[in-house]
């Protein structure tokens, strides 16, 4: 049970754990004795992802759902936020159902902790699947029982977001430019894409993105940013907001004018997503805090250079060898929402403009390192491997359950 059709983070995560689990169920017809169903649960439907999603994904989706299962006989994995739990919150389908053989609750945090409501829940739960060492760590440290807490890593479809497969988006058809000038070739050159996707929420450090991008580069470095992003209980107003910031932060606009920035805020379709990454040259999310970080993984999967935040969910898969982990300056309090008091971290500006100065001056490096990336993704978080861990949990609850 998850939020299928949201088209979030949770929802992008349950399909990968889907389609890896349908794959390996029909590789290993004989070495399994479970089917599976899915039941849409958590946040709100998304109308625009679901006509976005491969006609193949549709079709798995409206086969899953029609699945019979006996609840007393199942195990139910509610992939969502604790505060969607049975009794949920706000409103939702409850997960799990009361009549359910065994519950399991799959899910994440962005900050140090978790609170104590959200620890009381995990604790009614029979297991809890987290996807890192830092979860496991932060759950056991709050209050989570630590014979419950179990680390399931996330899978990226490697096949679908194979570089191999694809022609580059082409961005001229995209995107609002809000600071800087349009850049044309330059020398034989096209510009170098620095590319970001994200909700449009201050956990992910689009600020910290802007002061490092515009302070490090100016309009003569024959570069540019790309942010595609969405509202996160905000208006969609990207490009004022950009420039309202720029305005009120004090930075000082460079002689030969700023590097330019564009935003896309149209639908792009999940299909399309590949071709987007193909056509950047490297991707950047400098956040606060990361569950598991779907688009860090995505773009290393299409041997982009990734440089990211070293803290939370990413430290799990970013090294040295595959990617450009991103320096935390302090950790700093979460000061509104649900998560205030907690902590989470603080990326260096200052690193983050030595990083994507570099990236984009040492482009054989970095192209090796983002081949490395893939090469991790494919041998650590395809599919058929994550897939194997998964049935092999839910394997050893069956057998548990007699």
């Amino acid at each position: 049970m998850a939020p299928f059709i949201s088209g979030g983070g949770y929802c992008s995560e349950a399909w990968s754990y889907i389609l890896a689990l349908n794959n390996h169920y029909n590789n290993n017809i004989k070495n399994h004795n479970f089917n599976h169903r899915i039941a849409q649960h958590g946040d709100i439907e998304n109308v625009y992802y679901w006509e976005g999603l491969p006609v193949k994904i549709r079709e798995l989706a409206y086969d899953l759902v029609q699945t019979e299962c006996r609840l007393n006989e199942s195990v139910v994995i509610c992939h969502s936020e604790p505060g969607a739990w049975n009794p949920p919150l706000f409103q939702t389908t409850p997960c799990p159902p009361s009549n359910s053989r065994f519950a399991i609750g799959r899910t994440m945090f962005e900050t140090d902790r978790v609170n104590p409501e959200h620890v009381r829940r995990c604790n009614a739960m029979d297991m809890v699947w987290v996807p890192t060492e830092f979860h496991v760590d932060s759950f056991v440290k709050s209050g989570v029982d630590p014979d419950k807490v179990v680390k399931v890593v996330q899978a990226v479809d490697t096949e679908f977001f194979d570089p191999r497969k694809y022609a580059p988006l082409d961005l001229s058809l995209f995107g609002d430019l809000v600071l800087g000038s349009r850049l044309e070739r330059r020398n034989g050159e096209n510009p170098f894409v620095f590319l970001s996707v994200f909700k449009w929420e201050y956990r992910k450090g689009w600020d910290v993105l802007l002061q490092s991008y515009l302070k490090e580069f100016d309009s003569l470095d024959n570069v540019c940013l790309y942010l595609l992003t969405n509202p996160y209980h905000s208006d969609s107003n990207f490009g004022n907001k950009i420039v309202e910031f720029v305005e009120d932060s004090g930075l000082e606009k460079p002689v030969n004018g700023w590097a330019p920035v564009y935003v896309i805020d149209s639908h792009i379709a999940q299909v399309d997503f590949p071709k987007l990454y193909k056509a950047a040259d490297a991707f950047v999310l400098p956040s606060r805090g990361e569950g598991w970080g779907r688009p860090i993984v995505e773009a290393m999967a299409m041997s982009l250079p990734v440089i990211a935040t070293n803290w939370s969910g990413p430290a799990e898969y970013l090294t040295e060898e595959n990617s450009y982990p991103l320096t935390v300056d302090r950790m700093s309090e979460v000061v509104d929402g649900p998560f205030k008091g907690h902590l989470w971290a603080e990326p260096s500006v200052d690193k983050l403009m030595f990083l994507m100065r570099y990236v984009m001056e040492n482009q054989e490096e970095a192209k090796s390192k983002g081949e490395k990336a893939r090469k991790d993704m494919v041998d650590k978080y395809s599919p058929e491997i994550v897939a194997s861990i998964v049935s092999d949990q839910i394997q050893r609850v069956l057998d548990k359950m007699g």
